[in-house]
């Protein structure tokens, strides 16, 4: 017996969790000097306030590592059952909050050490995630062991890519995903870069578009020239508070691809969307290489 969990990094839902059987850990931000940790604080995500709010600019949020003891309350009731853990998260090549994590294993490794927890990174975040723990989700559902998942992990997180575009690179300029003068320099004159999480698991840079249909043209070339088997699988459209947007995006991917696709819109979540900011659209599909 096993226990699933993932967090909210990875668009999984309280709502998906339950279909799936996640347990979800709430990664926390901080916005207007209050720690908000989505989905205990809030039972819904209303996101169109969310990215009102970093619409109106200063002072721009920021995200926060879990603690140690969090991680232990999270994953101690599931050791005492005498249950293993099987932990899809998103990239560990992203943030320091999985010292914490591993400093709490150490400490519950003594009170436990017969009890295992295993991880999944998905070397993503937002839609790259949501991506593998849907199908990681619906292997548990099928009744799939650990073993068995982490075997085909090995092979296929490499395989499901993400791209995207931010509409304002204040927000990466903040958080250092890209330089200064790109991101002034890309807002004055319309530059949007093409941005793709590697099998790295980082954020890179990858093209740029003059404008946003130049821009998703950009990204569907990526998709035509790495996509592998895609009708099988989900392709997940993401927007941060911009459905309009991600319906011209999926109208210009039918038009380059063609109907007999599964495609679902997401919303991105409120702790990456403190990273990307508002009005930006991206995809997840399954692909040769990332």
């Amino acid at each position: 017996m096993y226990t699933l969990f993932t967090d909210t990094d990875t668009d999984m839902t309280p709502a998906l969790c339950a279909e799936y059987g996640y347990k979800l850990i709430s990664m926390p931000y901080t916005l207007d000097e209050k720690m908000v940790y989505p989905y205990v604080d809030f039972e819904t995500y209303d996101y169109h306030t969310f990215y009102n709010r970093l619409r109106k600019g200063n002072p721009l949020p920021s995200t926060s590592a879990l603690s140690p003891q969090e991680y232990i309350d999270y994953f101690e009731p599931e050791f005492k059952q005498g249950k293993d853990i099987l932990y899809v998260h998103f990239s560990a090549a992203m943030t320091s909050t999985f010292n914490a994590m591993r400093l709490a294993l150490e400490e519950l490794k003594e009170k436990y050490p017969e009890r295992k927890l295993y991880e999944v990174d998905t070397k993503g975040i937002t839609l790259g995630s949501l991506n593998i723990c849907l199908e990681i989700g619906q292997m548990y559902k099928d009744g799939k062991s650990i073993e068995e998942i982490l075997k085909w992990a090995e092979v296929e997180v490499d395989k499901f890519a993400i791209y995207f575009y931010a509409d304002d690179l204040k927000f990466f300029h903040r958080s250092g995903r890209v330089g200064g003068f790109s991101a002034f320099f890309g807002n004055i004159i319309g530059i949007k870069p093409v941005i793709n999480m590697d099998s790295k698991g980082t954020m890179q840079s990858c093209d740029k578009g003059r404008g946003r249909v130049q821009t998703f043209k950009r990204i569907l070339s990526y998709v035509k020239d790495l996509q592998e088997d895609m009708q099988n699988y989900r392709v997940l459209i993401g927007h941060a508070d911009c459905e309009d947007l991600a319906d011209e995006f999926i109208a210009m991917f039918k038009k380059e691809f063609g109907e007999g696709y599964h495609i679902e819109k997401h919303v991105v979540n409120p702790t990456a969307g403190c990273h990307c900011g508002p009005d930006g659209v991206g995809i997840s599909f399954h692909a040769k290489h990332r």
